[in-house]
Formats: structure tokens, C-alpha cells, sequence
């Protein structure tokens, strides 16, 4: 499991080149939306940016033990061994999609975001009501709800955690991948004009679907192992 709790901490932080053009403007949007006064220090704007980003985590951690259950469901109908491998090389095509997805070369994923929109326009009229955000109570609440926005990275890594056979390693797998998802998301608000620029250049985008299909490959082969 170790390497599958690096894997998606890997794929977490190479997925920074999506999370920007996908999240940087609800964080842009958030962070301008806070008081004048709240926004003119770092040490004043830091315990909201905490709050979004531990809310968004939460989300993420409930929505991998879910899939992580499904996962011990679908091995309950085959030997565990086989179930783990056939779960297992399903998560690694899903990763070599998302790499295709991060890269700009095959956009297969937005499938699953047109999919996933219907849940979000269930989930999404709450957020309204919790804004304009005053408090970090708040803050947290939204980023809950902001967790649950349809995103094809995010997708993907779920079908890892089916993988990983129990709820509980589940749940782990989606936390390791929102730990590597942090850098970016909290960095976004100093350096918004130089991480845009990084998440629209074809090289760095290449470079990150190339690693993170690379990791889909390396997981088929310990799945066929």
C-alpha cells in the first residue's frame, strides 16, 4: 500500500498544473471575497486558507472511504487477491487517462465531469448560503462543499481508492492525494500570475501527464505482477 499512498501523493502534487485553471479562480474568488482587513496580512487571510483547504480534504478523505467500502463489496464477490489486481490495473488505465487528461493530448475525463455536475448542482445552491464567508466556521463548511465540485483528477484517484480494499485504506489514499494537492492550492494566492502561466505552458503540462501515466503503467505492472 505504500507505494499506492505515494502514488497518489505524487499525482496530487503533479496535478497542480489542473488545480490551477480548475480551482485557482474559486480560490481567487474566496480569498477576494473576505474582508479588506481580513485579506491585507498573511497572518489574518492564513486560518481561512487553512479552514477552505482542511473543509476541501475532509470531502476528499469521506468520499475515498466510500469507494474504498464499494472496493471491499466488489471483492466479496471474487478471491481478495484477484479483486486488489483487477481494481488495481483498472486504477492504473484510469491514471494513464488522467495523464492523456493532464497533458491536454485526450480530454476522455471531461466525460466524467459532465457526469459527476449533476451531483454538484444538488450540492452547489448550499454553498450560496454560506456566502459572503466571515469567519474561518465558515470557511470550512464551504470547502467541504467545494471538495465535492466535479473534477476529472479527483475522479481518478477515487478509482484508486476502490482499489485499495477497505474503507479505511481508502480513505488514506484520498488523504495522501489532497496532502500533495496543498502545495499548489495554498500557494495560489501569492504566486497566481506565475502558476497560471505554468498551468498554460504545453511543456509543463507534457511533463506532468508524461509522469503521472508513468505511474499508471508502473501500477498495471504491479497489478499483473
Amino acid at each position: 500500500m505504500e507505494f499506492t499512498y505515494l502514488t497518489a501523493f505524487v499525482v496530487g502534487l503533479l496535478g497542480g498544473v489542473h488545480c490551477i485553471g480548475m480551482c485557482g479562480g474559486i480560490v481567487g474568488a474566496l480569498t477576494f471575497g473576505l474582508p479588506e482587513r481580513q485579506r491585507a496580512r498573511i497572518g489574518a487571510l492564513l486560518p481561512y486558507q487553512l479552514a477552505y483547504n482542511l473543509g476541501r480534504v475532509v470531502s476528499y478523505v469521506a468520499a475515498g472511504a466510500i469507494m474504498g467500502g464499494l472496493g471491499m463489496l466488489i471483492a466479496e464477490f471474487m478471491p481478495v487477491y484477484y479483486a486488489q489486481r483487477v481494481l488495481l490495473a483498472v486504477a492504473g488505465i484510469f491514471m494513464i487517462m488522467l495523464g492523456l487528461y493532464l497533458s491536454g493530448w485526450w480530454l476522455v475525463l471531461n466525460r466524467l465531469e459532465s457526469a459527476g455536475s449533476r451531483l454538484w448542482r444538488l450540492i452547489e445552491p448550499i454553498s450560496r448560503r454560506l456566502l459572503p464567508v466571515r469567519t474561518p466556521r465558515q470557511a470550512l463548511l464551504v470547502g467541504m462543499i467545494w471538495g465535492w465540485i466535479p473534477c476529472g483528477l479527483v475522479y481518478s484517484m477515487l478509482v484508486t481508492a476502490v482499489s485499495a480494499g477497505s474503507a479505511l485504506q481508502g480513505a488514506a489514499v484520498m488523504l495522501a492525494f489532497a496532502l500533495g494537492t496543498l502545495p499548489t492550492l495554498m500557494s495560489i494566492g501569492l504566486l497566481a500570475g506565475v502558476a497560471a502561466r505554468l498551468s498554460r505552458s504545453p511543456a509543463v503540462r507534457g511533463v506532468a501527464g508524461a509522469l503521472v501515466m508513468l505511474f499508471g503503467v508502473l501500477t498495471i505492472v504491479r497489478a499483473l505482477q
